[in-house]
């Protein structure tokens, strides 16, 4: 998140864009959501920056540190303002959660899914949307579920696919503006 954020405020704060867009893989915590399919991430919430507490896990809001509504949050998310740019996206929209470690046990992974009630994790997510919305740049977040949240396995993950349909998607998204 800390290279996302230093490398995309260098680039929007000496250019002007119509549209930031950011795709990548990431993994489901909603198992509904087929492995490949490619998804758009309408908010966005932090997931491991706070304190553990034994074995709980205390927020930034919980901590005192940041208030859930000062800016650029909405009660502790960060939302994607949908402008009519958005439409031609045509993806299921869904909540993201990032991190800076990816879940890879039940402990967290159930911790993480009660506490954040999000549908996708990825490690960068966040400080995109952080970024584009005190830049006051309009910008998308699409994703390609490679694999679900579950104790780490890579021998189930669908990487290859995921990157195929994602960069079919992006092609084809581009062509259409």
């Amino acid at each position: 998140m800390v290279a996302t954020t230093y490398n995309l405020a260098k680039e929007l704060i000496a250019n002007t864009y119509d549209l930031a867009i950011q795709v990548g893989v990431g993994g489901s915590f909603d198992e509904t959501i087929p492995l490949g399919e490619l998804v758009f991430i309408t908010s966005e919430q932090f997931g491991d920056l706070g304190a553990e507490d034994h074995y709980s896990f205390l927020d930034i809001f919980e901590l005192g540190l940041l208030e859930k509504n000062s800016s650029p949050l909405n009660n502790g998310k960060l939302i994607c303002p949908l402008q009519p740019i958005h439409e031609k996206i045509g993806l299921k929209q869904v909540s993201g959660l990032s991190v800076n470690s990816v879940s890879g046990n039940t402990y967290t992974i159930a911790q993480r899914k009660q506490k954040f009630n999000c549908q996708v994790e990825s490690m960068e997510g966040a400080a995109f949307h952080y970024v584009c919305l005190k830049e006051n740049v309009p910008f998308a977040q699409v994703r390609s579920i490679s694999n679900y949240v579950e104790p780490r396995d890579k021998s189930k993950w669908q990487m290859k696919d995921a990157i195929i349909n994602l960069n079919k998607w992006l092609i084809d998204f581009l062509a259409s503006l």
